[in-house]
């Protein structure tokens, strides 16, 4: 094979945009020891300043009044006004992306997030590029910030997301159903029992895992407060991410509920936890759920937040992996349905596994080094 130069483009570095890329970095350099990879983060190399700003806002945005975000996200008239800011931030950009390509001449940009994708397809028009652009798409609902003529390849999480893509107007060649990337690793086989006698877990006991997001987000305190009620023995893996304040609460407390809890911060084992779990209550972010359905995990979803998240919830509710949660304080009363009811349980868990694609992060890989 021969030498291959690839780029990779995401923006914020806790964020499912990055954990994509990383497992895209991963692949590559398993299936192949000819391959320069560069993986940046594009917002910063370009706007650092800015990043920092939009980073805040979103953050902000998000927690604060998350119905201003719910209106903004995939909504036509706010793209119309939003494209002439954009395209002046994408004609300041180019010169940056100009001399980024040329020192490091890429035989292909692979961008997991639709602003760094944007860049880099206006770079190709303004300067009659034919660097080949892959646009990697990290939720399970297609928006229409990520359509540009000069983008090459759509990678997308399932049919049914190509099928919405082309409705919006890709040509279906363009489109590859390959799945959201995570990290390859966890296609290892790993033996259930050892991991569950590895973490002190009591194998006939239902195991809950209950997740935030890489920055620890939700509503975790009142749902093992809810757990606290659940009519069966439980036990618990809470993973808090880099929220330090969350972790050091819920340690306080630990002795004082009754079911049996491990506490884990920004775990590096989530893929252990999976295997050791029955169920995963989780916010419905692309990576994490794409790990789950993999795992054949049935997925509990958090409240989720307006946008992507409320997307993919409602394709994997859809699609029967997963039930929604809107009252995070009743939950126990699902917990109770589904250990009383093992069928239901597992018909999740068959829906789960009949939509995932455990490969995905190769199979972009294997993509990206065979382009021409």
């Amino acid at each position: 094979m021969t030498k291959k130069n690839i780029i990779l483009l995401y923006i914020s570095e806790i964020s499912g945009h990055r954990s994509a890329a990383v497992a895209i970095e991963k692949s590559l350099k398993l299936l192949s020891h000819n391959a320069d990879i560069l993986n940046l983060n594009g917002f910063r190399y370009t706007n650092p300043i800015s990043e920092k700003i939009v980073n805040r806002i979103y953050s902000a945005v998000i927690k604060n009044t998350p119905k201003i975000w719910d209106y903004m996200y995939d909504n036509p008239k706010v793209k119309k006004k939003l494209d002439k800011i954009k395209n002046s931030i994408h004609k300041m950009n180019s010169p940056k992306l100009k001399k980024l390509f040329a020192g490091f001449s890429p035989n292909a940009v692979v961008c997991t997030q639709a602003f760094p994708c944007g860049m880099v397809a206006d770079y190709k028009k303004t300067y009659n590029s034919n660097l080949p652009l892959i646009a990697v798409l990290t939720d399970f609902v297609p928006h229409s910030y990520w359509i540009y003529d000069t983008v090459d390849y759509y990678i997308v999480p399932s049919e049914e997301v190509a099928e919405k893509l082309a409705k919006k107007g890709v040509p279906s060649h363009k489109i590859k159903p390959f799945g959201i990337p995570f990290n390859p690793d966890f296609n290892a086989a790993v033996d259930k029992e050892k991991i569950k006698h590895k973490l002190n877990l009591d194998p006939e006991v239902k195991t809950i895992l209950i997740m935030g997001g890489g920055q620890g987000l939700g509503p975790i305190k009142t749902i093992v407060k809810s757990l606290e009620r659940v009519k069966e023995p439980i036990q618990e893996l809470i993973v808090t991410g880099t929220n330090r304040k969350l972790y050091h609460s819920l340690k306080k407390k630990i002795r004082k509920y009754k079911k049996k809890i491990q506490l884990f911060g920004y775990a590096n084992n989530v893929n252990e936890l999976m295997v050791a779990s029955d169920i995963v209550i989780t916010k419905p972010g692309g990576i994490t759920t794409s790990e789950a359905l993999a795992k054949r995990l049935p997925i509990l979803i958090l409240k989720p937040l307006p946008g992507q998240e409320m997307n993919n919830c409602t394709y994997l509710v859809q699609q029967k992996a997963g039930i929604r949660i809107d009252k995070p304080q009743k939950i126990h009363h699902i917990i109770d349905e589904l250990i009383a009811n093992p069928d239901k349980l597992d018909s999740l868990s068959q829906a789960a596994g009949r939509i995932s694609k455990p490969e995905a992060s190769l199979d972009i890989a294997r993509f990206v080094l065979n382009l021409h």
